[in-house]
């Protein structure tokens, strides 16, 4: 009697599993919508350290808060330094709000400060090292939404 019904259960999350695939429903990622998208006006330049949020271990003195989050990409304030590192499954685009330094793209340390864009394709390292006045704040978009554990660390 259990072997049937095992193999029942097997049948159905197999069925089910198939049935989702063939929706075309989109690829779950680390950071999914929590609630749906609200007008709202929200002044990045003011927020201050403490509304961004505490510091992510392990990544220098970033600190991140996530203000959209939709299945096809995030966007987040940011402030900080962080060590150099590379994303595998996400674009990513940053433009500077404050703070001025050095950045890292690629190969290349490049001076940055507010008004600056910064494109960072999948794969290409990148990090804000040297503040030389302020620290960094910039709005980051992810493209896709960065998977979990897709921060690869670099020396």
């Amino acid at each position: 009697m259990h072997r049937l019904s095992a193999l029942a259960s097997v049948s159905i999350a197999f069925a089910c599993g198939y049935l989702a695939a063939r929706m075309g429903l989109p690829p779950a990622y680390a950071q999914t919508p929590t609630a749906a998208l609200a007008p709202q006006i929200i002044n990045l330049a003011a927020m201050t350290n403490e509304e961004i949020g505490p510091q992510v271990p392990n990544m220098g003195t970033l600190r991140t808060k996530i203000l959209v989050a939709t299945p096809y990409g995030t966007v987040a304030v940011q402030s900080g330094n962080v060590p150099r590192h590379y994303h595998t499954s996400a674009n990513e685009i940053q433009y500077i709000i404050a703070g001025r330094g050095t950045f890292w793209l690629g190969s290349e340390q490049r001076e940055v400060g507010p008004g600056d864009l910064i494109v960072v394709p999948e794969g290409v390292a990148h990090a804000g090292s040297i503040a030389t006045s302020g620290e960094f704040k910039a709005l980051t978009i992810k493209l896709p939404p960065q998977a979990a554990g897709d921060t690869h660390m670099l020396p």
